[in-house]
């Protein structure tokens, strides 16, 4: 199998030339065509994605959210996976972070570490999307779309641990 990763990428990029020639493309300048557009896209998309970095670096380091936890009592399940279930919708990267220290601590097969497993899994950055996605195309309206994605990202935390404690 690695063997055969290794040519998969040279063997598409040699069809794609030869299916260009096929059709007399020129294939160079779609080439530069390609690199200017997705140069495009990445310059209107840097002030979203520079303001969500900082907004959630802010966020993370204030200890907003271990303070938060703090004064929550609720013995229904855990209280160490309300901050991955909080971070998720937000960053993918601090919620791993968080999962990670769940993990090492509580370990992989502990109750803590199967409902953030599962959350991690099935939830998605829907914040991410929204701010970053939606504004590089300009959209404007996100209300029903905001909503959804976080009543989403809400039932599989629910069903997560609902399933792990059944099962």
């Amino acid at each position: 199998m690695i063997e055969i990763s290794k040519f998969i990428i040279p063997l598409i990029t040699l069809i794609v030339i030869v299916y260009g020639i096929i059709k007399k493309v020129n294939i160079y300048d779609e080439f530069i065509e390609g690199i200017k557009e997705g140069l495009d896209i990445s310059l209107s998309i840097f002030p979203s994605m520079f303001a969500i970095i900082i907004s959630v670096s802010v966020f993370v380091k204030s200890n907003f959210l271990n303070d938060f936890i703090s004064l929550i009592d609720i013995s229904l399940f855990p209280k160490e996976i309300l901050s991955i279930a909080i971070l998720r919708p937000i960053s993918s990267s601090s919620s791993l972070m968080i999962l990670n220290n769940i993990l090492s601590t509580y370990g992989p097969d502990s109750l803590i570490g199967k409902i953030s497993s599962i959350i991690t899994g099935s939830t998605d950055t829907t914040i991410y999307i929204i701010g970053l996605y939606y504004s590089s195309i300009k959209i404007k309206k996100i209300r029903y779309s905001l909503l959804v994605g976080l009543l989403a990202d809400f039932a599989c935390v629910v069903i997560s641990i609902l399933i792990v404690n059944i099962i």
